[in-house]
């Protein structure tokens, strides 16, 4: 038996509409549930109440832009804020493990955020990294991303780290939003290996997404050997989700979270309000707690074909082969407008479903055998010419990489609209806009 925190916050003032998939509805009804079953009154069950993030640890993840003002930000903050408080809990010795029940959801929200998509700004799977890393030392974690959706956020903010291990299984992007999350996606130059996407067909169910599980996902954590998982715990594969096309049980869940063992989880996706979210979140918090969850039976029952597991194995396998043979292929060069050493350049596009716009994004990376590297983002948003940009020193930085950072961070001062500058070692945060100056988040400025 474990002690096992639990932690609502259902964000009451915040909607994307009364009839939209996203509502506070998502977490009312899971708790009528919990409270009828008497899960609450378990002896190894501890509540915690809500807090808000300081903006200074959002801003340590994510560069927001045009600036933090221009966002609708306290609900996102108290959602990343009770995931601190688990964390704190966890890092004490309070908890032995913790499940999130939050909203806003965060996924979705990348290293640049210029507003909503997916339902989410910021990430809290993402702060609540860094503030482990930031306040208690931990070294290597890993983040299983279990929503139906790939966590393509979670996996941005995360690419160039090499101390953290990112998994996400989710239906096949050729077939759901947000399009992305496969298997050539295996992370930056200097993190390369540290990213797992494993697309899942449309119809896979319990057996499917367990054997994936156990055939590949649980033999890389074993390899990986981190200090603490994370599980981003969208409930969306379930077989009544309206989003998604997946046969995954509330039982499945809860052996999903048997097998995986999270040090926490955190609630992302999932929108079948009555028949689904009480039924998965409930088996989630029994298997967590070390109870069973086998009388966990929802009132519906499936109604999708389900993908024969004699299908799935074969297709999990050669999904694996195709990982193994990805090869790197960065084209590294020197720029003359970016500090000494060579830089990879990554262009790429980030589509925002919620506002019906792209972002133009221009990523570079420093080359650098000991540590994930100086990274360089330039963001625009057409038909916008304003550019924003964010530069990251990251944890565990090499002097030669956190001086590259300052280095750039005073030469771009002044030739964008904003810049975020993102001292992870340090723990601070600058920001400079061109109507605002400059502003420090966070202790004295640490410079090198």
């Amino acid at each position: 038996m474990k002690n096992t925190g639990i932690l609502f916050f259902p964000a009451f003032d915040w909607s994307l509409g009364e009839t939209h998939p996203e509502r506070e509805e998502r977490l009312l009804y899971t708790q009528e549930q919990l409270f009828e079953e008497g899960i609450l009154d378990l002896p190894q069950i501890k509540q915690f109440a809500p807090g808000m993030a300081p903006l200074t640890k959002a801003l340590l993840a994510q560069a927001v832009f045009p600036s933090p003002e221009h966002h609708d930000l306290d609900a996102h903050l108290i959602a990343a804020g009770s995931t601190l408080i688990l964390g704190d809990a966890l890092a004490k010795g309070q908890i032995q493990n913790g499940f999130a029940l939050v909203r806003p959801p965060g996924h979705h929200a990348g290293a640049t955020v210029l507003g909503n998509r997916g339902f989410c700004t910021l990430n809290n799977e993402a702060i609540l990294v860094n503030h482990l890393r930031a306040e208690y030392g931990y070294q290597r974690i890993a983040i299983v991303d279990t929503d139906v959706h790939h966590g393509d956020g979670t996996q941005d903010i995360f690419y160039h780290d090499p101390n953290v291990l990112f998994i996400s299984l989710h239906q096949d992007g050729r077939t759901l939003y947000p399009g992305s999350g496969f298997v050539e996606e295996k992370g930056g130059p200097n993190a390369w290996g540290m990213n797992v996407d494993i697309p899942l067909p449309p119809g896979t169910g319990d057996e499917g997404i367990l054997y994936a599980l156990e055939e590949w996902v649980l033999p890389r954590l074993q390899a990986f050997k981190p200090d603490i998982v994370i599980n981003s715990a969208g409930q969306d594969n379930h077989f009544t989700d309206p989003l998604a096309s997946m046969n995954v049980s509330a039982r499945g869940y809860g052996r999903i979270t048997e097998r995986l063992k999270p040090d926490l989880a955190v609630l992302e996706g999932g929108y079948s309000i009555e028949d689904a979210l009480p039924y998965v979140n409930l088996a989630i918090l029994l298997a967590l707690a070390g109870e069973d969850y086998s009388g966990v039976v929802e009132a519906k029952r499936p109604t999708r074909p389900e993908v024969p597991l004699s299908q799935i194995k074969p297709y999990i396998q050669e999904l694996k082969r195709e990982y193994d043979q990805v090869q790197a292929n960065w084209l590294w060069r020197a720029e003359a407008s970016l500090p000494g050493g060579y830089w990879a350049y990554i262009p790429r596009t980030i589509y925002y479903d919620t506002e019906g716009f792209q972002e133009m994004r221009y990523d570079r990376v420093r080359q650098c055998s000991h540590c994930g590297g100086t990274v360089y983002i330039e963001s625009r948003r057409p038909p916008f010419h304003t550019r924003h940009a964010l530069v990251r020193v990251p944890f565990a930085a090499c002097p030669e990489c956190r001086q590259a950072g300052y280095d750039l961070w005073e030469y771009l001062i002044g030739r964008m609209e904003s810049v975020t500058f993102q001292d992870q070692p340090g723990n601070v945060v600058q920001f400079w806009h061109i109507s605002k100056g400059v502003k420090v988040f966070g202790p004295s400025d640490p410079r090198p």
